[in-house]
């Protein structure tokens, strides 16, 4: 049996698409195997046409791809962030935040981003996405996408400044954010 990680880009670059309506094909396959790797989850992928493939597969039969979770498993509040399907907007990120969010870990702060789309409260959830809308994280953001507008591409510094107000100097605190 071949194995891999669940998380592993390579893996889902050599997958292709997954159409239209991003239903079957392997793309479709790694991405919820990934989605259940970061509950700590270890999938298989195998054909289904095999005679009692998962009786087989449990029994310790080597039968298709084994793809482990990465060495993280996300808290309870970051997988529910990751698999919310709704989202109220998006924030679409300079590649300094891009960069900033996947290599460091780092809260979300309004200098970071380009540009504002769509209607959402405080609170409300928002997908981040790069310069070429490829999804980067999704979060819980501290302003509403009007004054989000408002502080985007600013310095934390000057959001009293701008809005009159300070709730939080970043727009995702990043316990509130999954990097996806």
């Amino acid at each position: 049996m071949s194995e891999g990680d669940a998380d592993d880009p390579a893996l889902l670059a050599m997958a292709g698409s997954s159409g239209a309506l991003g239903r079957g094909g392997m793309r479709t396959k790694l991405l919820a195997a990934a989605k259940a790797a970061r509950s700590g989850a270890t999938t298989v992928i195998a054909w289904g046409r095999i005679e009692n493939v998962i009786t087989r597969v449990l029994g310790g039969e080597e039968i298709g791809t084994l793809l482990k979770p990465g060495a993280s498993r996300l808290a309870a509040r970051k997988r529910w962030l990751a698999g919310h399907m709704h989202a109220s907007g998006r924030l679409v990120l300079d590649a300094g935040a891009v960069r900033v969010l996947r290599e460091g870990g780092k809260s979300l702060l309004p200098v970071g981003v380009k540009a504002v789309e769509g209607q959402f409260a405080r609170g409300e959830l928002v997908i981040c996405v790069d310069s070429d809308g490829r999804e980067v994280g999704r979060g819980l953001v501290n302003y509403g996408s009007e004054d989000a507008a408002r502080i985007a591409g600013q310095a934390s510094g000057r959001i009293e400044a701008i809005l009159g107000y300070v709730d939080e100097p970043e727009l995702i605190h990043r316990d509130n954010l999954v990097v996806t």
